[in-house]
């Protein structure tokens, strides 16, 4: 499985690119593939995000997404470091 993922400030600067294709480990993806499973593939395939691991947040379809949340093919999936402002 290959999910796209679109990344937003700090870690679009880190990584040094505005998308990545991430490869899910068919072992994974057959017992259907999470949020937190996806980060972890993220942060092995772009170790240069390692430094913002802690802090990084996700969205699937344009709404905040846990680590728990399941993918399904043709989720728009984003990542990026905190935000703030008002």
């Amino acid at each position: 499985m290959k999910v796209t993922v679109q990344l937003f400030a700090a870690a679009k600067a880190a990584a040094d690119c505005a998308r990545v294709e991430v490869d899910i480990p068919d072992s994974i993806a057959v017992d259907g593939c999470t949020v937190g499973a996806l980060k972890k593939q993220l942060l092995e395939q772009v170790p240069q995000l390692q430094p913002l691991a802690a802090g990084l947040l996700f969205a699937v379809n344009a709404t905040y997404a846990p680590d728990s949340r399941q993918l399904t093919s043709g989720d728009d999936v984003a990542c990026f470091p905190p935000v703030s402002g008002g």
